[in-house]
This record gives structure tokens, sequence and C-alpha cells, in this order.
């Protein structure tokens, strides 16, 4: 079990640190810190989707038997993964820190935050990051034992499918990167917002009754009898997992009104929801 963390350990912020140093010191590109940490950040993250999709697609399509049968990039992917979310919300608040240090990138006032002032900033990081950092915290302290211990080797087919959950997280990063380049408008970012909202719906939201489904088809129980077949404890734990994802596809939803909405057009009651 060692190995693959420690190895998860030196991956994750050695690309992040090679990508921002890069990012900086190529005579080419020459990039300010702030810029080089968040664009290295979105790649980090992207990477790590890419790797998790298809650790996740490898296992989900070699296991026939949805219980039983194992393969063995289920549990080692799971242990890399560990020190990613660590590593990640180290990252997200490097990018939330000079966002605020930087004037115009995403100040409440579009001033630069006095000198001294860290503890506010990590106040309004974890207010404005605290579901994301929650479910950084949850993969590491709650899913990542309960995967190693509580499964005892059954189900790799499930965790699987939960892998390919990433499968969105490249084009959540680069929508983020062309916000924060001011690029809300360009052909780029309405194909991006498509593809993001098409993934996040069918590889987050809709996992779910996928998996239910699944479940049902292998023990002969049609979809609407699954939840009362299992234990009440599996159906918490999915309506948890399931809980932001919602959340998150209405924000997604409520974006892609605004991008999609013709200008000078208002806008249509469903997204007239406040900030």
């Amino acid at each position: 079990m060692l190995a693959p963390m420690v190895a998860g350990g030196v991956v994750f912020p050695g690309l992040f640190l090679l990508s921002k140093n890069t990012l900086q010191r190529l005579p080419q590109l020459r990039w300010e810190e702030p810029d080089a940490v968040i664009v290295s950040a979105r790649l980090v993250s992207s990477v790590q989707a890419i790797m998790a999709s298809t650790a996740g697609y490898i296992v989900s399509t070699s296991c026939k038997h949805i219980i039983d049968d194992q393969h063995w990039l289920s549990s080692a992917y799971t242990q890399f993964a560990v020190p990613y979310f660590i590593y990640d919300i180290y990252a997200m608040f490097l990018c939330h820190w000079h966002k605020h240090q930087v004037k115009g990138h995403g100040g409440d006032d579009g001033a630069t935050r006095a000198p001294g002032s860290t503890w506010a900033v990590v106040r309004g990081y974890l207010h404005k990051e605290f579901l994301m950092v929650l479910h950084h915290a949850a993969m590491v302290l709650v899913c990542f034992p309960l995967s190693v211990v509580w499964r005892q080797g059954k189900g790799d087919f499930f965790l699987g499918c939960m892998l390919m959950a990433e499968v969105s997280t490249p084009f959540v990063c680069l929508g983020k990167i062309l916000i924060q380049y001011k690029q809300q408008h360009t052909l780029l970012h309405k194909v991006n917002g498509a593809f993001m909202l098409l993934s996040f719906l069918c590889c987050r939201v809709l996992l779910f009754p996928y998996l239910y489904w699944a479940y049902g088809r292998h023990a002969g129980l049609p979809l609407l009898a699954v939840p009362l077949a299992l234990p009440a404890h599996v159906n918490l734990g999915a309506a948890l997992l399931l809980a932001p994802q919602l959340y998150w596809f209405f924000l997604i939803c409520r974006g892609a009104c605004r991008l999609f909405r013709p200008r000078g057009s208002p806008p249509p009651s469903p997204c007239q929801t406040q900030d």
C-alpha cells in the first residue's frame, strides 16, 4: 500500500512544480507566478482525471462479474490518488491566494489585499471552496478507508465506474482557465461548455442510477426495487455522494444558460437565480 501512495505524493506535487517553473522560466513564455500557479493546478487536475478515468474504464470493463471480479488497478490507483486530494486542497488555496493578491483577479472589490491578511484569505478560501474541501477530505478520510477495508476485495466494477466520474474534470478545468482570462465569449469556451455539461451529466449525475441498474440486472431486480434490497448505509452513502454532484450540475446548467443566451435578451425565468 505504501509504494503507490508515495508515488502519488511525488507525482502530483512534482508535476505542479515542473509545470509552474516551465511556464515561468521558458524564454518564450515568462509567465507571472499567479498565472503559472493557476494554470499548473488545472493541468495537474486534468492529468489526474485522465489517469483516473482511464484506470476506471480498464477496471470496469475487465470485471464481468460486478461483485466478485477483481482488478489490481482498483486498489493500486485508489492508493495512488490519495495524495492528490491532499495536494489539491493546498493547490486550490494557492490559486485563491494569488487571485486575491493580484489586482483585478477575483477580489470582491477588485483591490489588492493588504499584507498580513493571510487569515482573511484562508477564511475566504474555506467559505468559497467549502464543498470542494469537504469533498476532498471525505475522499481521504472516509472513502479511501472504506474502499480498502470495508469492501474486502468486492465490487471493483463499481469502484471503476466511480473513477470514470473524472471524465468531466478536464472540461471543468479548461472552462475555469478560459473564464479566468476573459474568454467566455469564444467558440472554444462554448464548445467546451457543451462537452462539460454532457460529460458531467452522464459521468457524475446519471452514474448513480446506472450503478443501481447494473446491480439490479445482476440480482434480477427491477431498478425501483434495488434501493429497497440494499442496506440503508449503502443508499445513504450514494445519496451523500450524489448530493454535491447535483449542486455542481445546477451551477453548470446556470452557467450554460448565461453562456448560450443571446446577448441583450432577458434571462429566462429558470435562470434568474441570484448568485
